[in-house]
């Protein structure tokens, strides 16, 4: 009796139901390994697009974040030299004041003078080391920045605010006579005026960048939560899916020993 070599139907329908588990096992396998439900435009190709573009909209809001982090720790640098700053000038005051007091001998003035000009050298180091990264808003010749707010290309202008003894007049005062004196105390005061002015407009435009910093923040938030609803693989279900995948592989091996086993016993009683 001759038996026939091919492969049986029962043979073939495990095949096929073999190799469908375990397309199945390598999908789950993939989502736990990227922990992505959609990985190309295979899985699904509209999901996959729009979630390209929301990506698109993340790295342009990463970049915004940068700029405004940026932004706002150089405003903050400069309002904390500008309100140091107008403090020391209010002790500059002081002692333009004491210096423009009736009958003071020589060397009175002449000490008055010492901690004035030491006090102006004091606002100089203040002014000049103020920097964030490279960015010194209230250094002598402070020039201002312009800061991106949006993917619009919406841009925020900061003014930049000189505060150096230079530019508020201090470096030729002196105090050692009544007519310098009495200068120095007219150029102080114009002096409170200006960083006073100066520390308001850049307290200003903190408040503004931190504002749109929240918003930049929470924006990243809601379309970081939007695509991982879209993308996302729930871990939990794939790792039990997973599991179950593994179970039914095994068991459509071992039918697919045993459909293959039989002829071959058959075989094996009819030699020849």
């Amino acid at each position: 009796m001759k038996m026939d070599n091919t492969i049986s139907s029962t043979s073939l329908s495990n095949i096929s139901s073999l190799g469908s588990r375990l397309k199945d096992l390598s999908g789950t396998q993939g989502r736990i390994s990227t922990g992505l439900r959609i990985n190309n435009p295979k899985d699904n190709s509209s999901v996959f697009a729009i979630a390209q573009q929301v990506s698109g909209n993340l790295s342009g809001v990463t970049a915004i974040k940068s700029s405004l982090n940026h932004a706002e720790a150089s405003v903050n640098t400069a309002v904390a030299a500008g309100q140091a700053a107008s403090d020391l000038v209010l002790e500059m005051k002081s002692k333009a004041i004491q210096a423009n007091q009736p009958g003071l001998d020589d060397a009175s003035r002449k000490a008055l003078n010492q901690e004035f000009k030491q006090m102006s050298d004091q606002l100089n180091t203040l002014t000049s080391s103020a920097s964030f990264n490279n960015t010194n808003l209230v250094q002598n010749g402070a020039e201002g920045v312009d800061v991106l707010m949006s993917q619009d290309g919406e841009k925020f202008r900061i003014e930049g605010q000189d505060l150096s003894p230079e530019n508020l007049g201090f470096d030729n005062l002196s105090l050692e006579s009544a007519e310098g004196a009495a200068e120095a105390l007219d150029t102080v005061n114009e002096a409170i005026d200006t960083v006073s002015a100066a520390v308001a407009d850049l307290g200003s435009s903190a408040s503004r960048l931190e504002q749109q910093a929240q918003f930049t923040t929470s924006l990243d938030n809601v379309l970081k939560e939007g695509l991982g609803n879209m993308v996302d693989a729930d871990l939990g279900t794939e790792t039990a899916k997973n599991a179950a995948e593994k179970v039914k592989t095994e068991l459509g091996l071992k039918s697919l020993a045993i459909a293959n086993a039989g002829p071959n016993a058959m075989k094996s009683l009819f030699p020849g």
